[in-house]
């Protein structure tokens, strides 16, 4: 048997309208497409917007110990967008339709992994012919629900898990008067789109500058009253869809750190996956497991506090991967800021680096650091680049860097650092990062920069 792996790496309830995104983005979203073949095994198929570059293929299937010939890529043909994402119109065209119905019914396939299990995924599952935990559930666009931020408030007060100050509205005044009450106070407010991923959906607003940004792409800087206003006025169609969606807006707490934990939601209740920690400048720039930030009593709190949130999105019907975003703040509380009803971008690093390219006694043994900052010539150099320092992963002694990301339009890779410790860990990065230290600094990516919103003063 075999599974039918989509990369439906960007969606609607991730990015927003896909038409609005630029060609970067669809660029990056089908790089990112790519990862899900760290998560294919002999026989499977896979979904993706294009097919994997050769140098990226090899060297992952590699890793995995997965014949290449074994595989089978099959890719929808583009649509207005081109060949980055698997739009829902895509995935949709009917006699990709009939191809993917065929190779299922030959292959033997009886099980889907998909990044987001949404309804266009739901229906391309039905049309083929396979049956997917929580079918129900997610064709009525259950997982949706699951990732709007307002609903996850809703749930998680409901559950009785710790949660920051806020409210979740469809009411520009309601919304305006918060913020402008945490700023007549003295403190900054996060206002977040309900749906968008990695932070590109929230705003951060402050009543003086240099406050300290961490999980928002823009920042203002508002005054007094007058500045709130004019600031709504201007972005209160943007943040709200134009009024389709809600606007969500917390108390925004300086100095914390964010961690996660995951779980898989099968028919039987969820299963801790694993605990990390999300570095930020501001936004998401890498990940380190085990959080180096959690002491044993934190991360205990962490995983059970998550679990309750797991349980009520199994009892209402939701299955597939649930991972939990936190905030830890410098009192030692700790803050549950939101839920990924999908596969997240941690998910490889717990179910394939420590579960599956680790050996059973190094698992859990080895800090895994994953950073997307290495700019190279191409991904070849890369490979050549670490076997030749002898930085390259190796299974014997669960050490070493894996590239796990294709080329990305930055020319940058993400690489993921294994060592016995975090000290390790860091020096390994060094050494990573001096291999190519004439590209150093040559690209603008759209992580580590902090957008000003343009924001008349009143």
């Amino acid at each position: 048997m075999s599974t039918l792996i989509v990369g439906n790496s960007r969606t609607e309830e991730m990015a927003g309208e896909l038409v609005a995104l630029s060609p970067a983005q669809r660029r990056s979203g089908g790089c990112a497409a790519q990862r899900l073949l760290w998560f294919a095994g002999a026989g499977d198929v896979l979904l993706l917007p294009y097919q994997p570059p050769a140098d990226y293929r090899d060297y992952v299937t590699g890793l995995t110990a997965t014949e290449p010939e074994s595989l089978l890529v099959l890719c929808p043909p583009p649509d207005g967008l081109g060949a980055d994402l698997l739009t829902p119109d895509r995935i949709a065209d009917a006699g990709f339709r009939e191809q993917v119905r065929a190779v299922v019914r030959e292959r033997g396939v009886d099980r889907m992994l998909a990044v987001y299990k949404d309804v266009p995924v739901m229906r391309l599952a039905a049309a083929v012919g396979l049956q997917v935990p929580g079918h129900a559930f997610s064709a009525e666009g259950g997982d949706a629900f699951l990732n709007s931020k307002a609903c996850f408030r809703a749930i998680a007060a409901g559950v009785g898990v710790p949660l920051v100050a806020g409210l979740a509205t469809g009411r520009r005044a309601e919304a305006q008067a918060m913020v402008s009450d945490l700023l007549a106070a003295g403190n900054s407010a996060i206002v977040k789109q309900e749906f968008a991923a990695g932070g590109y959906g929230n705003e951060i607003l402050s009543p003086v500058a240099g406050v300290r940004a961490a999980g928002a792409f823009t920042s203002a800087v508002l005054a007094d009253a007058s500045a709130v206003c004019d600031y709504f006025d201007q972005h209160w169609n943007r943040l709200t869809a134009g009024g389709r969606h809600r606007l969500i807006v917390e108390h925004y707490l300086t100095g914390c750190d964010t961690v996660y934990s995951e779980y898989l939601v099968g028919d039987d209740g969820p299963v801790p996956v694993g605990v990390g920690e999300i570095l930020m400048s501001p936004l998401p720039i890498g990940e380190i497991v085990p959080p180096q930030v959690l002491n044993l009593a934190a991360r205990s709190a962490l995983v059970a506090v998550g679990m309750a949130l797991a349980s009520a999105y199994h009892a209402i019907g939701y299955r597939g991967y649930l991972s939990v975003d936190a905030l830890l703040t410098p009192a030692g509380d700790l803050f549950i800021s939101e839920t990924n009803a999908r596969m997240s971008g941690s998910t490889h690093l717990h179910v394939v680096i420590n579960d599956r390219l680790l050996a059973a006694e190094h698992r859990d043994q080895r800090v895994i650091m994953e950073l997307h900052d290495w700019v190279v010539p191409s991904f070849a150099a890369a490979v050549e680049q670490l076997a030749g320092a002898g930085l390259a992963f190796d299974k014997a002694t669960g050490t070493g860097v894996v590239l796990t990301s294709t080329l990305m339009p930055d020319r940058s890779v993400a690489y993921c650092v294994v060592a016995p410790d975090l000290a390790a860990a860091r020096t390994m990065q060094t050494q990573v990062l001096s291999l190519f230290d004439e590209l150093a600094g040559t690209t603008d990516s759209e992580h580590g920069r902090l957008a000003e919103l343009p924001v008349s003063s009143g």
